[in-house]
């Protein structure tokens, strides 16, 4: 389990960083071809992410980063998952820009005004985090692609690892590990479900 949580924590945090500051780039700012790099960023969320296995096997073993967690969580500092920003900023749109407005009156920048929204986007923040997290937790083709190592394997992987082992499966202790790989994603998502759901809803908000 902590193997898992190695690279969890990392890509929820990653994601929650980097896909906010796209997001509030793309609601609050008028940048260039602005409606060309937001249709590209649906058409990203169209794409099957096995499209990307491969080019990104080959990126990684030129960098040495093989046998590890770094290919997991590193490509999320750069918002290479286009559902989280495109969910932020239609969260975004529907947040008046009242109090940020009286922020740049008062002498306030642009990153002390985002810094602002974050307080008040809590909802839509965990409502990313949580996805991120559940997603996470039941990867098994990322650590199967990158991770070598038995002693570096996540729970989803040493759960396979343990029914191909030997011709009878120890069902009794596959079945205790399935319960335990599961118990953090309940305990996380009842912890935060008033948040989830307030933030889903927002989302769909457009302003």
């Amino acid at each position: 389990m902590l193997n898992t949580f190695k690279y969890v924590i990392p890509k929820v945090v990653l994601t929650i960083i980097s896909s906010t500051i796209v997001a509030y780039g793309f609601a609050r700012f008028e940048i260039p071809w602005k409606k060309f790099w937001f249709a590209t960023l649906i058409t990203t969320m169209l794409l099957p992410s096995t499209v990307l296995l491969i080019p990104q096997y080959l990126m990684f073993r030129e960098m040495g980063m093989l046998n590890s967690y770094l290919p997991l969580y590193l490509p999320l500092a750069f918002a290479t998952q286009g559902f989280f920003v495109f969910m932020l900023i239609q969260f975004l749109r529907g947040v008046p820009r009242d109090m940020e407005e009286a922020a740049q009156i008062d002498g306030c920048n642009s990153i002390q005004c985002c810094g602002m929204w974050w307080c008040r986007s809590s909802p839509a923040i965990i409502s990313v985090a949580l996805f991120q997290f559940m997603w996470s937790m039941n990867d098994f083709i990322g650590p199967l692609i990158y991770v070598y190592s038995v002693d570096k394997y996540p729970i989803a992987l040493a759960l396979k690892m343990s029914i191909d082992v030997t011709e009878g499966a120890p069902w009794n202790e596959i079945l205790a590990m399935a319960s335990i790989s599961i118990l953090p994603s309940i305990i996380v998502f009842f912890l935060a479900q008033r948040y989830f759901v307030q933030g889903v809803t927002s989302s769909g908000i457009k302003g």
